[in-house]
């Protein structure tokens, strides 16, 4: 809508005042404070079944959330993804529910915590781990928490930029291969073979990305040993913690990965030298780790799932592909970041077709291939895809080339979003039902909507939504608060 001048009274206060201000914030309240939410219109109804009556219903516009995952673009709705992984994770550690038994809890389970190895010395914060005080970093100098230069390369020009950009497009299939190792020395580790390996145990996980201040992601994963069929098949009585613990360690030191760069110089990627390996208890602490370096559940699932709704920074996050060298020039972004994604962008850059540039590069104007007719190799355009056009770079380039999925599960660990969402929607059906006081078999639900539009209406709308999404998360924090100390 538009808002009335008032040079005496500024925009907040003005839409606040304005007379729709109560339905609007109703609306907005009903997506928890989204701040991009979709607008629909349209209509629902609920009919009974045989006569065609109409039970209850609703027709003009709503809003539907945005359902992003970022903190930086929608606190509200990364919240509620945040929620959902916590029971994701949470059913798989403890059990009890979402069809994952209780006895997973007593099955050997390990938090592990993979990294990168290093491109270059940053600026860090370094704590001595006996006397807690803090350590001078490299450059001489003692950086706070939040000083930006903190992951900034000490020296741009050594840093490897080309290593980071590879390693982190080849994270997945570090990952994935670190998984078959991991098979392979649990197997050797027993005395058996590794085709025998699959009928005794079963690797289940849960593992999240985060990114660190040096803009290179760590995998942080729950991993669980299983019977063969799963959950609910206890694991034979040779697995236990310790074993689990040797074979994630000595796997993830002997896999490896290897890019090729333009070039073709070959790169082998890896793990970093610190790994982190920690058994997971089940315990009523109030801490993610005890006095004796344990886990405990409960923190440990809100703990991970934090990480799943964050993007490549807390502050700046690129949430959209870059579409040309252009928009990247545009970017306002740390002058690390902007290195890494004009690495990426550079890789990922198609090759001048050889048929039609035999003696050097494709230029935009006057360019000899435009005197062609046409080129088989390249259909005109005068480029061909790059060398490394399979892994993707320039589409990812916004990400800082990581191509893999922030949260990711084995399909045994426990359940899924599309099951824990289903649930959801189930819940708030059946509670119209029990208003109505019929069954499903009942009536007949009519669902018509058409999206109108994107985001809030105005810059103020979008802050007023925010806030509201702030009180919302304050007010159940402080409800869960009560219920834990009643």
């Amino acid at each position: 809508m538009v808002l009335a001048v008032d040079p005496q009274v500024d925009r907040l206060t003005r839409r606040i005042q304005a007379t729709d201000f109560d339905t609007w914030k109703a609306k907005v309240r009903s997506v928890a404070g989204c701040t991009r939410p979709v607008h629909l219109s349209g209509r629902w109804a609920i009919q009974d079944a045989h006569s065609g009556a109409e039970l209850a219903s609703r027709t003009g516009a709503v809003m539907s959330p945005c359902g992003n995952r970022r903190e930086a673009v929608c606190p509200a709705c990364s919240d509620r993804y945040a929620a959902d992984a916590f029971h994701l994770l949470r059913a798989g550690l403890s059990g009890g529910s979402k069809d994952v038994p209780e006895r997973v809890a007593e099955t050997p389970r390990l938090f592990v915590t993979l990294t990168a190895p290093s491109f270059g010395p940053v600026h860090n914060r370094r704590v001595s781990p006996k006397s807690g005080k803090t350590m001078p970093c490299g450059c001489g100098s003692f950086h706070h928490e939040h000083d930006p230069a903190r992951g900034q390369p000490l020296d741009p020009e050594s840093y490897d930029y080309t290593g980071h950009v590879l390693w982190h497009a080849h994270a997945g299939v570090l990952w994935s291969r670190f998984r078959t190792y991991l098979l392979r020395h649990l197997a050797g580790l027993v005395g058996l073979r590794v085709r025998e390996i699959g009928e005794h145990v079963r690797v289940s996980y849960a593992k999240v990305a985060e990114y660190q201040r040096r803009g290179i992601i760590h995998f942080h994963a729950v991993i669980r040993l299983d019977g063969p069929q799963g959950p609910a098949d206890p694991p034979p009585a040779w697995a236990s913690t310790d074993l689990l613990s040797e074979a994630v360690r000595t796997a993830s030191r002997a896999v490896s990965v290897t890019g090729c760069d333009r070039d073709g110089n070959p790169h082998v990627l890896g793990w970093g030298e610190q790994i982190d390996v920690r058994p997971i208890k089940a315990a009523n602490a109030s801490q993610v780790e005890n006095e004796h370096g344990e886990i405990t559940d409960d923190r440990l699932a809100s703990y991970v799932a934090k990480y799943a709704t964050k993007g490549t920074s807390t502050s700046e996050a690129v949430d959209k592909p870059i579409r040309s060298q252009g928009h990247l020039d545009l970017l306002e972004i740390n002058p690390h970041h902007r290195r890494i994604i004009q690495t990426a962008w550079n890789l990922g850059a198609p090759a001048a077709c050889q048929d039609c540039h035999p003696h050097g590069e494709h230029t935009p104007d006057g360019c000899p291939c435009q005197q062609r007719a046409t080129c088989a190799t390249c259909g005109g355009c005068g480029q061909t895809p790059g060398p490394l056009e399979h892994l993707n770079l320039r589409r990812w380039a916004h990400m800082l080339a990581f191509r893999g999925h922030f949260l990711s599960k084995s399909k045994h660990y426990s359940t899924t979003f599309t099951r824990i969402r289903a649930d959801r929607r189930q819940y708030r059906h059946d509670q119209v039902l029990d208003e109505l006081g019929v069954g499903e078999d009942e009536i007949t639900v009519v669902n018509h909507w058409a999206m109108t539009h994107v985001g809030h209406d105005s810059p103020e709308e979008t802050e007023l939504a925010e806030a509201l999404a702030h009180q919302i998360r304050h007010d159940r924090q402080q409800r869960y608060e009560q219920e834990k100390r009643s």
